[in-house]
């Protein structure tokens, strides 16, 4: 196992938490955004009305890129363990 083979998998392991992070994190930032103006708008200061909208984001963003994320981790995983022989000296 050389250096640039374990660089290479750590650079492969935080682009694929990255990349099933990000779609979660972006909805929950833009409903939890949009809630916060909406809030400012009204003057309504209550710190559990963003959390079920937030939720209900998360659950829709799952459901609906679920099957990819999960192929996207598959796919890492088996790359992971197709190449523990040669990793072996």
């Amino acid at each position: 196992m050389t250096e640039t083979f374990v660089l290479s998998l750590a650079q492969n392991a935080i682009t694929v938490a990255l990349l099933l992070a990000a779609p979660i994190l972006l909805v929950s930032l833009l409903v939890g955004s949009v809630i916060s103006l909406i809030q400012a708008a009204t003057q309504i200061n209550e710190v559990t009305l963003t959390f079920i909208p937030k939720m209900i984001g998360i659950v829709l963003v799952l459901l609906l890129l679920g099957s990819w994320m999960l192929q996207q981790l598959v796919t890492f995983t088996s790359g992971l363990f197709e190449s523990l022989p040669t990793l072996v000296p």
